[in-house]
């Protein structure tokens, strides 16, 4: 299977996932948290997906590569931490709280799969078709090497 964007990767659909069950159960919390917790929540956990996007552009160059996905595993573990705050303040039950935050467990190890083997994800070099090859691992969701499709006819 041909990964064409970082939504293409487990990773990115897990993240995706958690950042819409916290924007639901979020939606109960009370409104004078609308500005801090809420807003909070919602930002950190959407922002794994969105530094995802930003990390599949980087992948030319190992140490931006990196470096986004630290960014990622950032956001991941703030989202963890106000997991607990949603707890301990009584607005998420303990439920809830075990199953988002073994969500951001699995989303964590996945991005610490990939920051110790970067180079599985990198664009290696140009095939005879003039499209970048790119290895992933299976812990970004595909086994196998696959080559990256990109849009457009080639110009001679």
């Amino acid at each position: 299977m041909r990964l064409n964007s970082a939504k293409d990767l487990d990773v990115y659909k897990k993240a995706y996932a958690l950042s819409m069950e916290i924007f639901l159960v979020s939606k109960m919390f009370p409104t004078e948290e609308r500005f801090a917790l809420t807003g909070q929540i919602r930002r950190s956990s959407r922002s794994v997906c969105l530094n995802l996007r930003e990390v599949w552009a980087k992948r030319r160059y190992e140490a931006h590569f990196v470096s986004k996905l630290t960014d990622c595993d950032g956001e991941n573990s703030e989202t963890d931490s106000s997991l607990d705050f949603a707890k301990d303040c009584g607005y998420i039950t303990v439920e809830q709280h075990a199953n988002l935050t073994g969500l951001c467990r699995e989303v964590g190890k996945m991005l610490g799969s990939m920051m110790n083997k970067p180079e599985s994800f990198l664009i290696r070099r140009a095939n005879v078709e003039g499209q970048p090859e790119v290895g992933v691992s299976e812990n970004g969701g595909r086994s196998n090497r696959s080559r990256r499709s990109e849009v457009g006819s080639r110009r001679d």
